[in-house]
């Protein structure tokens, strides 16, 4: 018996490229499926827009009025000068002259002037006489200053004496005197300088405990001699 099918007719034989058509075509199919949207149009006709021109507003052009100045002050009136007769005589002041004649000048006769030391100062470095320390008085002149010096330093050593309370704070330094030998020999105006209060009290003692010397002269005339000297503090 002979099949009914042609052997020509295989219908398996293109099954595989038939398959993939199909689903290709289904997934293009479902794709526009998802991807299509529709829009409600009946809120966006032409019809339903009511559009009004306001927007070119007509703007009124202005002319700017140019307003003129003030017209300027009037001028001050002029003040009335009143012209008034001079009546009264004004009597010229006749200045004489203050020169003399030849005949009327006075011989004035010359006039010494002496100079007064009384009220002055001369530094021991300049003065002529030097005041006299005791112990000092035969000694040449020349000579004089260096005793004088020599016996102020021999009375400080004489005298010195350190303040206690100075040597337990630990206190030394130097402090400068000043004094002035007066007229008739005495020391006064006695100052002091230094960096203790006690190292200067001490200072003015000695001093105050000079002798009184002979003063200094200049020209021949007692004067006040200021003299200054350090003495120094020093702890060992």
């Amino acid at each position: 018996m002979q099949p009914k099918k042609n052997e020509k007719s295989d219908l398996s034989k293109n099954s595989s490229l038939y398959f993939i058509i199909g689903l290709t075509s289904i997934l293009f199919i479902s794709w526009q499926a998802i991807e299509w949207k529709t829009y409600d149009r009946s809120g966006y006709g032409y019809e339903a827009l009511n559009v009004q021109d306001d927007d070119d507003e007509e703007i009124p052009i202005t002319e700017q009025i140019k307003v003129p100045p003030p017209p300027p002050p009037p001028p001050p009136a002029p003040e009335v000068i009143e012209v008034v007769e001079d009546e009264d005589e004004v009597e010229e002041t006749v200045i004489e002259s203050t020169e003399t004649d030849q005949e009327e000048i006075v011989e004035v006769e010359e006039v010494e002037i002496e100079e007064d030391f009384e009220d002055v100062d001369v530094p021991f470095a300049v003065i002529e006489d030097v005041p006299i320390f005791p112990g000092c008085e035969n000694v040449s002149k020349s000579k004089r200053r260096d005793c004088f010096q020599e016996q102020i330093n021999q009375h400080i050593r004489k005298n010195f004496r350190y303040p206690e309370i100075a040597q337990e704070m630990g206190i030394q330094g130097r402090v400068y005197v000043n004094f002035i030998i007066s007229k008739d020999g005495s020391i006064t105006n006695i100052r002091m300088r230094g960096p203790d209060k006690n190292l200067e009290k001490e200072a003015a003692r000695i001093i105050g405990k000079l002798p009184n010397m002979t003063p200094g002269k200049q020209r021949g005339r007692p004067v006040r001699v200021p003299f200054s000297i350090p003495i120094t503090f020093r702890l060992q």
